[in-house]
């Protein structure tokens, strides 16, 4: 399971004193801190907002791996050649999206991020005007700009969009959820059985954060779709999980096993 870096900074805060509607360029730069390879990473994003499109420049590069065999990086989930690059368009509703993120935030005095790893962002607007600072929300940045890549990685065909499946086989009925996430348009495709609807993305965040907290086993995940009753989860690469045993809540105080469930639930409500 990947670990997750921890921030650590100073209580004290500061505006970026730059108005979010006048913001013409926003990078992100994003380092992982003191977490071992392969999962160690940095990656930055550098938006410029267009009249029709973002125009974005994406790097990431994997740090630290040469101590470790290919066998080692394939067996954590990555591959040998994981840097990648692009140079683009995305849609324009990724502007005000931006615009409101960094108009939310607070930022510590520190210009530079340290050990611990972080968001560091830079901003200008269309005076001239550049303001660079460390997030003080670190963790809310870091899952935008995930979803950031993921639109960029079906923009650039890199990756297909991303699908998820939930299977509840009970003794009388069998209910198959499908869900298609289309992180450039910010859009998903959603249906029970074959009826299907488009809904808003809003709509899928909560699913989509809780889809990731609990641990799989994949030990015992199976690559061919499930037929005995119970309740299963593909989240996009094609294993079955079955929720009594190949999904382990990692928090004890937060049952994300349920909310899945329960989120899927709800999704099935918004079915005309």
């Amino acid at each position: 399971m990947n670990e997750r870096p921890k921030f650590k900074f100073t209580p004290s805060t500061l505006s970026m004193h730059i108005k979010s509607e006048e913001i013409i360029r926003i990078e992100i730069e994003y380092h992982s801190g003191e977490i071992p390879p392969p999962y160690c990473h940095q990656f930055k994003i550098k938006l410029v907002f267009g009249k029709n499109f973002v125009n974005t420049q994406f790097d990431i590069k994997y740090l630290e791996r040469e101590e470790l065999s290919e066998e080692e990086i394939r067996n954590e989930g990555f591959t040998p050649d994981d840097d990648y690059s692009f140079v683009g368009e995305l849609p324009k509703l990724w502007e005000p999206l931006l615009k409101k993120l960094y108009s939310n935030s607070k930022w510590s005095h520190q210009k530079m991020l340290d050990d611990e790893g972080g968001i560091k962002v830079l901003a200008k607007d269309k005076h001239g005007k550049i303001v660079r600072g460390v997030a003080l929300n670190p963790e809310e940045w870091l899952y935008f700009s995930q979803e950031l890549i993921q639109g960029i990685y079906e923009i650039s065909k890199k990756e297909a969009p991303l699908q998820i499946r939930y299977k509840v086989i009970e003794p009388q009925k069998t209910r198959l959820y499908e869900l298609t996430f289309r992180f450039a348009t910010r859009k998903f495709l959603f249906s029970i059985n074959g009826r299907e609807t488009i809904l808003e993305w809003e709509e899928a965040k909560a699913l989509l954060s809780n889809i990731y907290l609990p641990d799989y086993d994949y030990g015992i995940a199976s690559s061919s779709e499930p037929t005995k009753i119970g309740k299963y989860i593909d989240c996009g690469d094609g294993f079955w999980h079955e929720f009594g045993e190949g999904v382990i809540n990692l928090d004890e105080g937060f049952n994300a096993k349920q909310k899945i469930q329960e989120e899927f639930e709800r999704l099935s409500q918004l079915l005309p």
